[in-house]
């Protein structure tokens, strides 16, 4: 792990074409599935079980994004395995994150083995300052996982950022929480729809929880009106999984046909492009 303290020079690479996204061979999805479960095992005992059940996720969003030899921003990224696995497959991956929230309190960055032995550079900055430390058309993927919706302020500032360092072709992907799927739209009608608990909200200093869920059309006008052109869009139910013995149970059955109707899904993804 590598600590950024100021502008990152363009250092250009040989990198390897995009693929379909989510087509991966079976060979590279065991590979980094052993990878990224390898991962999850060096990180804190108070940590450990929550990476584990995580294993899948960041292998989907490394699956989306892996080129060898790409050079990768994850903003707000913390304290996860994406940006670990993507150094660990020979990209060239940059974390950003201020690192204030409760999680980071407790461990940081600097002694989880994960982002120290992986080759990821770090840079500890708010997001509205990310980009002063890329220069224009020097990136080949920025990636936003479920950090936009916790952010108190205008995300478009951060985008116009990604589109200007983003190499022509480059690829961004986002993924939030989606603020009207399935399992919401049975919920808030029965009073049982809040974000965030209320000590949570109520008591700390600062607020860290969720500011403004998107819906697919948030996003993919987002997109749009940044100049971006739209490569995909996919849902997945991640949350469902995390939940109790029920809704695990509940999940397990609808997850797959409701990948059909994202809108739908608890989790939102939209990859789009910088026109080349």
């Amino acid at each position: 792990m590598a600590t950024v303290n100021g502008p990152v020079a363009d250092a250009s690479a040989t990198v390897e074409p995009a693929r379909d996204p989510g087509k991966g061979t079976v060979e590279f999805r065991f590979r980094l599935k052993e990878l990224v479960s390898g991962l999850s095992d060096t990180y804190p005992a108070g940590m450990r079980e929550r990476e584990r059940l995580d294993v899948e996720r960041i292998c989907f969003h490394v699956e989306l994004v892996h080129r060898q030899g790409a050079r990768l921003v994850d903003l707000g990224g913390g304290l996860g395995m994406f940006s670990p696995a993507c150094a660990s497959l020979g990209m060239d991956a940059f974390l950003v994150d201020d690192f204030s929230d409760s999680v980071s309190d407790d461990h940081r960055i600097e002694d989880i083995p994960a982002h120290r032995n992986s080759g990821v550079h770090v840079i500890r900055t708010p997001v509205l300052e990310w980009g002063r430390y890329f220069e224009s058309n020097s990136l080949d993927v920025v990636t936003i996982f479920d950090s936009m919706e916790h952010w108190h302020h205008s995300p478009r500032p951060v985008l116009i950022e990604a589109h200007r360092a983003l190499r022509p072709g480059g690829t961004l992907l986002i993924s939030a929480p989606n603020a009207v799927n399935l399992y919401k739209r049975f919920t808030v009608p029965l009073g049982r729809g809040n974000w965030s608990d209320f000590d949570d909200w109520f008591y700390p200093e600062q607020f860290r929880g969720h500011v403004r869920e998107p819906v697919l059309a948030d996003l993919l006008r987002l997109v749009d009106e940044l100049g971006f052109i739209k490569l995909g869009v996919w849902g997945r139910n991640w949350a469902g999984y995390l939940g109790g013995k029920l809704k695990r149970g509940i999940t397990r059955v609808v997850d797959l046909p409701l990948r059909a109707r994202p809108t739908l899904c608890s989790d939102l993804y939209v990859m789009a492009a910088k026109p080349s």
